[in-house]
């Protein structure tokens, strides 16, 4: 039963010490699997829409629960993600 993984995080921006959401998905082929296929989606300040590569020594980071679907098909992680890093490109900051 392969399923697909989006993992969440959230951490403290160093520009304006808003809240930053960075993701990834993945792959798992059945439940005692090791997860394949990981892919970072990115990252981005919800508050001013700076992109940070990765995450600045001390921040604490705050990892979410991994979502997890099975009705994509193989190809559509691609997909998924492509369009998950297109909808980050297009997020305006508030």
């Amino acid at each position: 039963m392969r399923k697909n993984y989006l993992h969440l995080s959230a951490y403290r921006c160093d520009a304006c010490n808003g809240p930053v959401i960075a993701g990834s998905t993945a792959v798992r082929e059945n439940e005692i699997s090791k997860e394949t296929d990981i892919t970072p989606v990115g990252a981005i300040c919800l508050s001013c829409g700076h992109r940070p590569g990765k995450v600045i020594e001390p921040a604490l980071v705050r990892h979410l629960l991994p979502i997890a679907w099975d009705q994509l098909r193989p190809t559509s992680v691609q997909e998924s993600t492509a369009a998950l890093g297109e909808a980050l490109n297009r997020a305006e900051p508030h």
